[in-house]
């Protein structure tokens, strides 16, 4: 199972230096794990930046994988991870939904680059 973070779909959206690298996890939808968080980050991003439309179809593609939602439980897991690794909150949550899911997360911030079960690349 793979979760991207937020700024790896807004990097395989924009088609930027590193989107080949989150082609492989965002393309292999049975196996794609999606939190609700990530949906309202790409969406306001895109919205602000390219308009409604746009920012409609990329959540359609991110809702081909399993969306899950922010549970009681999961909140509650994200809040210990956030405490462990002194990370931001949205961070957490999406760690936390990888975790929860057996998952390996995909991103390119620099706030995962050393967290077992992530694979990082460095943003150009």
């Amino acid at each position: 199972m793979n979760v991207v973070d937020s700024s790896g779909w807004l990097e395989y959206f924009a088609g930027g230096p590193n989107a080949n690298f989150f082609a492989k996890p965002i393309e292999a939808t049975a196996e794609l794990v999606v939190p609700t968080l990530s949906l309202y980050e790409v969406f306001k991003k895109i919205a602000q930046q390219r308009g409604e439309g746009d920012a409609l179809q990329a959540v359609a593609v991110m809702q081909q994988g399993k969306v899950v939602e922010l549970s009681s439980t999961l909140a509650l897991s994200a809040a210990k991870v956030s405490m462990q690794l002194s990370i931001p909150m949205a961070d957490s949550v999406i760690l936390a939904t990888a975790r929860a899911a057996d998952a390996v997360l995909w991103t390119q911030d620099a706030d995962f680059a050393t967290v077992p079960g992530v694979r990082y690349v460095a943003k150009k």
